[in-house]
């Protein structure tokens, strides 16, 4: 969201706030959460990342939000085209904030109403949310069975985001070290020339 949009959308609410405060109506106070790894609990840090991925593939304006024509061009990429209608239904079963429009947060609400078993499996959303799952014809049983006992495995880690981000710094790390060692072994073979 750019500055400009967000300043707008924060004078909205304040204006909103205050005609309803002068007309003597009760104020509904809104929260934001601001970390989508701790209010999306039930997935890992990576399946939100990949799931980021797959958002910002069909997000082709690059706003942070799947708009009715991208949400078209997605589901016919998935191979399930909907209908006019059936794309405003699945905006609007998602929709929190009724701005028309699936946020990345929004997003994640469709996988977790898929694991809840709270969709249709021939609705809009149900097809969505298992069109970009796992596909067992690209991975194998064998990698089907292996994606689900990891699954199991990750719901039974009692600090798994705190391990996750642990193994990143890991990486990271020796990334940077990888990249040290190699500057200066360049530096030694660049002393031979001078």
């Amino acid at each position: 969201m750019s500055a400009e949009a967000e300043l707008f959308s924060i004078l909205n609410r304040r204006q909103q706030i205050n005609d309803a405060l002068e007309n003597g109506e009760e104020v509904k106070h809104t929260y934001r959460v601001v970390n989508i790894y701790t209010e999306f609990h039930e997935f890992s840090r990576k399946e939100i990342k990949e799931y980021q991925a797959t958002f910002s593939k069909y997000d082709e304006g690059n706003d942070g939000f799947l708009d009715l024509a991208e949400l078209k061009i997605m589901m016919e990429k998935l191979g399930a085209p909907q209908t006019h209608l059936g794309l405003k239904g699945m905006i609007a079963e998602v929709d929190e904030d009724k701005d028309g429009k699936i946020s990345f947060r929004e997003f994640l609400l469709i996988y977790r109403k898929a694991r809840a078993g709270e969709l249709e499996s021939d609705s809009g959303l149900g097809q969505l949310a298992r069109l970009t799952e796992i596909n067992v014809d690209e991975v194998g049983v064998n990698g089907a069975k292996n994606f689900f006992e990891a699954k199991i495995e990750q719901q039974l880690m009692t600090n798994k985001f705190h391990d996750e981000i642990r193994q990143e710094q890991e990486e990271k790390r020796r990334m940077e070290e990888e990249r040290v060692i190699r500057r200066q072994q360049f530096q030694q073979r660049a002393a031979v020339f001078q």
